[in-house]
């Protein structure tokens, strides 16, 4: 049933108060990757900010990036790729993806089993990276929630990607093994469930991205996932920027934090903004790259290896991306025209739906020639519809609630969980 916004307003009020009043233990649980921890930590400061104790599982080189949130880090040794590590370390095919998320949860589950012991928490949050959370969920018995920094699973999901991706990989003896490892693994904790509903259908989600970039959202179950959107925060903490007082326009050239080493593309970018007049370029070139492999570079163009990103797309008249989650929702939250190059996993993805929305070109990589990539930008940003579609697309994401909306729903989770179990309580008492 629909509730009217007064209903539904009131009632998370409600819940609020009656949560604030009952100090919760709130466990979230994570990876070492930028693109998975920063989508959660506005929420995590927000209840922070509440009253709750909270805890946040994360590998050691992220600890003191989840202690500026006010959460208590609890370290845990992993052995994924770090964000420091050469794209490459990440290998090439599904399996290479998907085979050392297993064997990282595998062996980090005993470590986060003993941190806990003793300090169970009152509900459980992870990214969708952190098997081991579902699995000390279920064990402590209490609500699992999962934050969803990327697209969420819709009716046919598993018919339309997930079967025609997994054909092959299954046939070969290393897909067996995968799967039945994994199902060995679930079965040794007490899990009788199928590897890939384990992973990709959660009992409760709250997905980080902007409704706008989900494939099929009309089809996605809005009983188990809520579109809460962005949760920025004001970023302070990472810098700012100033643009130049000569620069007519701005534009922010960024890949991310993973898929960086592009020495060709960076070059191409150059070579297409370098000495444009009126133009002012912020290139990002991560960690991978020596500027020298850049050759000349004009004085238009500000090479750096890390930015601040979302104070630069605040100023920036156009932004080429990766788009990952993270960079396309920023783009559209800051009304920012882009052109998609996208080099991996979901990005793709994302690229075609930031194309049908009207806002962004998809520009593959092979086609990054300078003369495409300042063609595509230069039609973005003197496009007014392109303008107009952003401007909507920023007043829809503005209604899904961000930050707040987020930590009303874990409460929501929390008293829910508290009222069930006094039920069962007294049930037994009787």
């Amino acid at each position: 049933m629909r509730r009217n916004g007064l209903h539904e307003t009131s009632r998370l009020a409600m819940v609020v108060v009656m949560t604030t009043r009952q100090r919760a233990h709130v466990a979230m649980f994570s990876i070492a990757a930028h693109g998975h921890v920063n989508p959660s930590l506005e929420v995590i400061r927000e209840l922070v900010a509440r009253g709750h104790r909270v805890t946040y599982a994360i590998p050691h080189a992220f600890a003191d990036k989840v202690a500026e949130t006010g959460a208590e880090p609890v370290p845990y040794t992993t052995i994924l790729p770090g964000p420091d590590d050469d794209p490459s370390a990440w290998g090439e095919t599904l399996l290479d993806n998907v085979e050392p998320f297993l064997a990282d949860a595998i062996q980090a589950l005993p470590q986060l089993a003993a941190a806990y012991e003793g300090d169970e928490p009152d509900v459980v949050l992870y990214d969708i990276t952190s098997y081991p959370a579902r699995v000390l969920a279920r064990r402590w018995g209490v609500p699992e929630v999962s934050l969803s920094p990327n697209l969420v699973a819709w009716e046919g999901y598993e018919e339309e990607v997930a079967e025609p991706m997994w054909a092959e990989p299954r046939k070969t003896e290393r897909g067996r093994a995968y799967y039945a490892r994994f199902a060995s693994w679930l079965r040794e904790n007490g899990i009788d469930q199928h590897p890939d509903p384990f992973v990709g259908r959660p009992p409760r989600s709250l997905v980080l991205i902007p409704k706008a970039l989900q494939p099929h959202a009309d089809r996605v179950d809005e009983a188990v996932h809520t579109f809460v959107g962005a949760c920025q925060g004001d970023r302070a903490a990472q810098g700012g920027w100033e643009r130049p007082a000569d620069a007519e326009k701005v534009l922010l050239v960024s890949l991310g934090s993973a898929f960086t080493k592009q020495p060709g593309f960076y070059r191409a970018c150059v070579e297409a903004f370098g000495g444009l007049p009126g133009w002012h370029m912020v290139l990002q070139i991560g960690r991978h790259v020596d500027e020298a492999e850049l050759g000349d570079v004009p004085a238009n163009v500000e090479v750096r290896r890390w930015v601040p990103q979302l104070a630069i797309l605040r100023q920036a008249d156009a932004f080429i991306t990766h788009a990952g989650a993270g960079g396309s929702q920023e783009g559209l939250a800051t009304g920012t025209p882009m052109v998609a190059v996208p080099q991996a996993v979901d990005q793709f993805g994302n690229a075609d739906m930031l194309q049908a929305l009207g806002v962004a070109r998809h520009l593959p990589m092979a086609e990054a020639t300078p003369q495409a990539l300042r063609a595509a930008v230069l039609a973005l940003v003197d496009d007014p519809e392109v303008a107009r579609r952003l401007d909507e697309v920023r007043a829809g994401m503005a209604g899904e609630g961000g930050t707040k909306r987020a930590a009303d729903l874990i409460e929501e989770e929390i008293v829910r969980a508290r009222r069930e179990g006094g039920v069962k309580a007294a049930g037994r008492a009787v």
